[in-house]
C-alpha cells in the first residue's frame, strides 16, 4: 500500500482510505458480517485510514468499526466527524459545535470506539458558533492527549483560514470527484498554501458513476440528492457510460478510473472509498494512483463538470 502524508507536517496514512458510512445507513442494507470482513480485509491490505462519524447510524458505525479493529487499533488511523444532531426518528436537526458539545461528543466517541484517542477529529461548521471557538476546543483535547490532529469538513476558503489560525488544521474533508469539482477554485489552492491535506469523499459520485440508482429499502440517495432524481439520473448515466468506455480502453474498471483520477490530482489528496464488501474493496485498492496525462484528459472529456445535472448538495426538491 502506497502511503501519503496528510498535510505538510501531518501523519503518513494509506493512499486510499475506507469510508465506513454505508456500512451503517443511508445507502441501503449492509450486512454486518460482510462489513466486518471488509474492515479486516482493509487492514490486511495495508489500509490505515478509516473514516467514520458519531452520527453515522447514531453511534452504530463507531461501534462497528471498533469491533472490526479489535486488537488492531494501533494499525489504524481513525478520523471522526462530529456536530450533526439527530432526533429519535433519525432526522437531522442541525449542528452543535459549541466547545462543551465538542468535548461531550468526543467522550462518547472514545467509549464507542474503545480507544483512548481519536487520530483526526473533524468539526462540521456550526453557523451559531465562531469556528475559532470550536477549533480551540479541539485544540484543548489535543493538548490533553485525547485527539492527535484537528480537522474540518466542507468549509469555504475564508473559514478554513480562520480555523487554521486558531489551531493548525491537518486535513480538510470535502466532496471531490469527477462529478464534484468546486473544491478546485479556491479551497484546494488554500489547502496547498497552508499545508493542509485533503480527504476526498464522493469519489464515485455517491455511486452514480458505477451505475447505482440510489433507490431501494433504506437507500436515501434518490430522495435527498438531486443528481439521483429520475431525469437527472438518466442524463448523468450517460456520463457514466462514457467513462465506462474510457476505462475499458485503459483496462481498468469505472470505479478504478474515478478513484485514480482523484488520486492523481496530488499526493496531498487521499480518496475515501465506501466499499461495503471485500470484493469492492479489492477493486478500489487496485486503482492506479498516478494516471498518465492523456488518460486523465480522456476521463475528464468523458465526465466534464459542466455536463453534470443536479446539485451535489442534499435537497428536498429537484
Amino acid at each position: 500500500m502506497e502511503m501519503r502524508r496528510l498535510g505538510l507536517n501531518g501523519p503518513s496514512v494509506s493512499a486510499i482510505g475506507l469510508g465506513c458510512m454505508g456500512m451503517s445507513e443511508f445507502y441501503g442494507h449492509s450486512d454486518r458480517t460482510t462489513a466486518l470482513a471488509t474492515i479486516a480485509a482493509a487492514i490486511e491490505a495495508g489500509v490505515t485510514m478509516f473514516d467514520t462519524a458519531d452520527f453515522y447510524g447514531m453511534g452504530h458505525n463507531e461501534t462497528l468499526l471498533a469491533e472490526g479493529l479489535r486488537g488492531k487499533r494501533d494499525r489504524a488511523f481513525i478520523q471522526v466527524k462530529f456536530g450533526a444532531q439527530r432526533g429519535p426518528d433519525g432526522a437531522f436537526l442541525g449542528i452543535d459545535a459549541r466547545p462543551g458539545a465538542v468535548k461531550t461528543a468526543l467522550a462518547y466517541s472514545l467509549r464507542r470506539l474503545g480507544s483512548d484517542h481519536v487520530d483526526l477529529y473533524q468539526t462540521c461548521l456550526d453557523p451559531a458558533v465562531p469556528v475559532e471557538d470550536t477549533i480551540g476546543a479541539i485544540g484543548d483535547l489535543v493538548r490533553q492527549g485525547y485527539v492527535r490532529h484537528v480537522g474540518i469538513t466542507n468549509v469555504d476558503a475564508a473559514t478554513l483560514r480562520r480555523a487554521h489560525a486558531a489551531h493548525p488544521i491537518t486535513a480538510l474533508q470535502f466532496e471531490y470527484g469527477l462529478m464534484s469539482r468546486d473544491i478546485e477554485s479556491e479551497v484546494l489552492p488554500t489547502c496547498r498554501e497552508l499545508g493542509i491535506g485533503v480527504t476526498a469523499y464522493g469519489v464515485l459520485g455517491r455511486g452514480l458513476l458505477t451505475g447505482s440508482s440510489g433507490s431501494g429499502v433504506g437507500d436515501y440517495r434518490s430522495i435527498v440528492f438531486p443528481r439521483f432524481r429520475e431525469a437527472n439520473r438518466a442524463h448523468n448515466g450517460g456520463l457514466a457510460d462514457a467513462l465506462q468506455r474510457v476505462a475499458q480502453s485503459n483496462r481498468i474498471t469505472v470505479a478504478q478510473a474515478a478513484i485514480g483520477w482523484v488520486a492523481s490530482q496530488g499526493d496531498d489528496i487521499v480518496p475515501l472509498v465506501g466499499a461495503r464488501t471485500p470484493e469492492r474493496l479489492t477493486e478500489a485498492l487496485a486503482a492506479p494512483l498516478h494516471l498518465q496525462p492523456e488518460t486523465l484528459f480522456a476521463i475528464e472529456e468523458a465526465v466534464p463538470q459542466a455536463a453534470v445535472r443536479g446539485s451535489r448538495e442534499m435537497s428536498a426538491h429537484s
